[in-house]
């Protein structure tokens, strides 16, 4: 059986739940949060961080198309800032859309998909990354 591991310590592996992602929201202020922290930075309250789960759908907020990258890597492909539903952004690749200026628009619809990364570990454990998908409508319009 392998092993199945997060590409990230913010994307959770429950046995045979969907993975998803995990923010912190600050009770004081309601920020969100993602990855560990010790302390608000919005209103330094230093407790008050309370897990939880991260929409599955956002906005693009930023991309680029990548044409060099490191050996090994294919190109192009996108790079994008997604604003999550809900709160919190997050960077990744931007898959199932052509790698195409005129293709992609600001706010444009997103879903995040979990898929595994064709890297092992030592172990051979295989790592869980996330990705963004332009929303099913959105691909109507394509």
């Amino acid at each position: 059986m392998t092993i199945k591991k997060p590409i990230v310590p913010y994307l959770m592996l429950s046995g045979s739940a969907e993975p998803y992602l995990e923010g912190l929201r600050c009770t004081g202020c309601n920020a969100v949060f993602i990855d560990t922290r010790g302390a608000c930075s919005k209103c330094y309250a230093r407790s008050g961080l309370v897990p939880f789960k991260l929409a599955r759908t956002g906005k693009l907020y930023n991309w680029t198309i990548v044409y060099r990258s490191f050996p090994g890597i294919k190109v192009p492909f996108i790079s994008a800032i997604v604003d999550l539903d809900g709160g919190g952004t997050l960077k990744g690749n931007l898959i199932d859309i052509e790698p195409d200026p005129s293709k992609l628009t600001f706010d444009m619809p997103v879903t995040v998909v979990f898929s595994a990364v064709t890297q092992t570990d030592a172990a051979g454990s295989e790592f869980i990354s996330y990705l963004f998908s332009p929303s099913v409508e959105e691909r109507r319009h394509q």
